[in-house]
């Protein structure tokens, strides 16, 4: 990977973020390049180089990343169709909700020429690090390009390979969108903790410190969530309190229908974006 010249389509937070993991690993700032109207202050920060002009940013890559908006996908993988050099440098995109039948169709051109793509969903975490992917490749990858697509993305945190990439939408329901769930839970127990007469900076700090524990200890632990709750969860104590009102209210249910409606948008998008 260190010897590979990786461009980047994009300069979002995303692209920013693998391109700090990227460096922290010892690829070299001359392998990593930006294409983006506002990438100077990349070029500032990690002493990169930065485009304006997509086809140039790619002349003589390996790899291309398009880290652009979704929408805006379509038009920037057709103009890159006819600057592709042969054979075509490996495509990874992290475009939520653009499928791979279509990126390849975008890609191909006029002749609809073959091109080697890995589709991957990150996640917001990979900001600090700690992100999670899933990756999908498509037939014209070869192992050596998975494995490069693997070692770029686990720059910024854990990674997967997904078998089928239907299963891509149940990926963005679960943990691309999942950091908002995340913090939706520790907004309410902050609130509710100052309910209880707790200051709202102590209520936070405990919030937030209780959340990173809880992850560390499930992450470090060969047990299931269900076995590591309930080993808090004392007969007859606050902790069962708390959990059997949860429950009561259907906790899992409300996340079961959460999930299937991101789940169910993703498909919609899809279908949308291939349109174009």
């Amino acid at each position: 990977m260190k010897n590979s010249i990786i461009t980047f389509i994009g300069g979002g937070n995303m692209a920013t973020s693998l391109i700090g993991g990227l460096l922290q690993t010892g690829v070299p700032p001359e392998n990593l390049r930006v294409s983006d109207p506002l990438s100077q202050p990349l070029a500032v920060r990690f002493q990169i180089s930065c485009y304006t002009d997509n086809l140039t940013a790619i002349a003589g890559a390996n790899v291309i990343v398009l880290a652009v908006k979704p929408q805006t996908l379509p038009d920037v993988a057709k103009s890159l169709a006819t600057a592709l050099s042969d054979p075509p440098p490996l495509i990874i995109s992290i475009a939520a909700g653009i499928r791979l039948t279509d990126l390849a169709r975008w890609l191909g051109g006029a002749q609809q020429r073959p091109v080697p793509i890995v589709r991957v969903m990150p996640n917001t975490p990979a900001m600090v690090q700690c992100g999670a992917s899933a990756l999908f490749a498509g037939s014209q990858v070869s192992e050596e390009q998975r494995e490069l697509a693997e070692n770029i993305l686990r720059a910024v945190g854990l990674t997967l390979w997904i078998a089928e990439e239907s299963l891509m939408d149940a990926v963005t329901a679960l943990s691309g969108s999942g950091p908002a769930y995340f913090f939706l839970i520790m907004e309410v127990l902050e609130q509710a903790g100052v309910q209880l007469g707790l200051p709202a900076e102590a209520a936070r700090l405990l919030t937030l410190q209780t959340a990173l524990g809880s992850a560390k200890m499930a992450l470090e632990s060969q047990e299931e969530a269900a076995t590591l709750r309930m080993r808090v969860t004392s007969k007859g104590g606050t902790t069962e309190q708390a959990i059997n009102t949860l429950q009561a209210g259907g906790l899992q249910t409300l996340f079961e229908q959460a999930l299937q409606a991101a789940q169910q948008r993703a498909v919609t998008l899809a279908k949308q974006f291939g349109e174009q």
